[in-house]
């Protein structure tokens, strides 16, 4: 018998706040609320949930501000993130992927799509947990463990959205042999998921970054896509 998955739902606007609750119990998942960012945090701090739906626009605290606090979290880290938003830019939505968004939907949006979506990102966070010693990944400074969700460089554990975390074991695993945007997105945000050219992109730069010193073992080809240096290409 499956595990009944945990989503929180922060949304300050009660009708969409309780029919998104509503549609996702209906799906078997189960669901708590909360109305704005406060709420949000003392809600995470109560159960960590397998997965938040996030508004951006939120009273007291905003909804960057609580992704930018779960971020930072070690325990929160890697909860995934689908993030709300009236805004439809394109810079808003890369905005929202580099401070540590999972996926993205703008309002309105069709409730049936909306639940696809967190199918999605739950199916993918439980994605490369059981595969035992496959997922125990290390190249150059770089050691990445699957089952326990842990990222050391150099010995020192960093930490990663669940996300990231996915880009990075996807590069690594390819065993030095190109990943092409396009093969990024599908294995890394999914097929389902339509995304901007630069998501990819936006989510690097934020993984380089993460890896301080490690970062140049992630190499850009340009027009391309993206490689792991391996270690006999003169980098140990």
């Amino acid at each position: 018998m499956k595990t009944q998955k945990n989503i929180l739902v922060v949304e300050d606007e009660i009708d969409l706040r309780e029919l998104i609750g509503f549609n996702l119990d209906r799906e078997g998942y189960r669901c708590r609320q909360a109305a704005d960012g406060n709420e949000a945090l003392a809600e995470i701090a109560k159960a960590i949930p397998d997965l938040v739906i996030l508004d951006r626009m939120l009273p007291n605290t905003t909804g960057d501000e609580v992704l930018a606090q779960l971020r930072r979290n070690q325990q929160t880290a890697a909860i995934p993130v689908l993030m709300l938003t009236a805004k439809a830019e394109e810079s808003d939505e890369l905005v929202g992927f580099a401070m540590g968004a999972d996926d993205y939907v703008t309002k309105p949006f069709s409730m049936k799509a909306l639940i696809a979506r967190v199918a999605a990102l739950l199916r993918r966070s439980q994605e490369g947990t059981s595969d035992g010693a496959k997922n125990l990944l290390s190249s150059g400074p770089v050691s990445l463990d699957s089952e326990r969700h842990r990222v050391t460089v150099e010995g020192a554990a960093i930490t990663l959205t669940a996300t990231e975390f996915r880009l990075l074991k996807a590069i690594m695993s390819a065993g030095g042999r190109l990943r092409s945007r396009d093969q990024l997105i599908d294995t890394v945000l999914g097929q389902d998921v339509a995304v901007l050219d630069r998501t990819i992109d936006v989510h690097i730069a934020a993984l380089r970054k993460k890896l301080g010193s490690a970062a140049r073992w992630v190499q850009t080809v340009r027009g391309a896509g993206y490689i792991w240096r391996l270690p006999d290409q003169g980098d140990e």
